[in-house]
């Protein structure tokens, strides 16, 4: 398995607690995240899994041990990167097989695989596919076998083996319990799974996984008993009409400190008794069935991967970190600022 810290913006402790967990390497998506990384003094393999930029290639060459690529004109760069620093970069090829996202159409695989193996500064470790994140089409036994098959038919082409098969990434896990060790494939990439503790494709628990790491916490601003203004020229009201709940014989609404500019607030799980109502940029606005909302006070909500992916980046929201192992410090990134806070 390899780790995706990329819904966490490479956070060190939490790229060091896969990495405690049995991880092989750390994968990202954004090279800041991984300068973040590496200045918390993670020192494992990094794979860049998103198609690198072309303008970052150097930084790509000097901090990641090896990156997903679809164009050769990329891998050339990467090349061309790696030999001034006297390194040496892995490329592992992206495959397209059904999701319609990045990848190489798997009959030009071959041709593409003896350019990068002739290349100076470039090793070609292996193949890689990708499956649920476009059109969410989840990864059965057919279309594995297949990728397994070409897996063996482009090692025979250029004459070398593979050191990484990459299957997919969460959505791949039903798959890879029932039909993983009669495949080609030797590692998956894993991020939603094992943050988050969840099938991404239904949304149902991972059998032994726990689904309430991740906390947003957000404060009430406002309640107030509201009821829709009816406008003096207009029979419509200034919104959709919606059911409201009664508290004490009067219709309240709650406002929290949290809106679209921190979380996907569409991603958020309501806690019992309360319902969701809207959000804006700066407001999440909920109902209460059973009790008046205290201003001031606290309500809990665990996120989907959107929602978390949004909150970790989000400036405002603060990262608390409990129960964490002793780390070392973390010194400032120069692209990315003081990043890790703990409590």
């Amino acid at each position: 398995m390899t780790g995706v810290t990329k819904a966490v913006c490479g956070h060190p402790a939490i790229a060091r607690a896969m990495l405690d967990g049995g991880v092989v390497g750390l994968a990202e998506s954004r090279l800041t995240n991984v300068e973040r990384l590496r200045s918390g003094g993670i020192m494992s393999p990094i794979v860049m899994i998103r198609t690198p930029v072309p303008s970052q290639s150097g930084r790509i060459a000097r901090n990641c041990d090896a990156s997903y690529n679809t164009e050769i004109d990329v891998i050339r760069r990467l090349a061309s990167a790696a030999r001034r620093t006297g390194n040496t970069h892995g490329i592992i090829l992206m495959v397209e097989m059904g999701d319609m996202r990045d990848g190489i159409m798997p009959e030009d695989v071959a041709a593409v695989a003896q350019q990068v193996s002739d290349l100076p500064g470039v090793l070609l470790k292996g193949i890689g596919a990708n499956f649920a994140c476009l059109n969410g089409m989840v990864p059965n036994a057919m279309v594995m076998a297949r990728f397994s098959a070409l897996a063996s038919q482009v090692e025979s082409a250029i004459g070398s083996r593979f050191e990484a098969v990459s299957g997919g990434n969460s959505a791949n896990i039903p798959w890879a319990l029932v039909h993983g060790a009669r495949s080609r494939v030797n590692d998956l990439r894993l991020g939603e799974a094992i943050l988050l503790g969840v099938d991404p494709v239904s949304g149902t628990r991972i059998d032994g996984l726990h689904t309430d790491a991740f906390t947003l916490v957000a404060e009430i601003i406002e309640t107030k008993a509201k009821t829709a203004p009816v406008h003096r020229f207009s029979t419509r009201p200034s919104w959709p009409p919606l059911k409201l709940v009664a508290v004490n014989d009067q219709p309240m609404r709650s406002i929290l400190a949290v809106g679209e500019q921190d979380t996907d607030v569409a991603g958020l799980s309501m806690p019992d008794g309360i319902l969701f109502v809207g959000g804006t940029s700066d407001h999440l606005v909920v109902q209460n069935s059973r009790l008046r909302l205290a201003v001031g006070s606290e309500v809990s909500f665990q996120m989907n991967y959107a929602a978390l992916m949004r909150a970790m980046n989000a400036p405002d929201v603060c990262k608390v970190l409990h129960n964490a192992i002793p780390f070392p410090a973390v010194t400032p990134s120069p692209h990315g600022g003081r990043f890790l806070e703990t409590a």
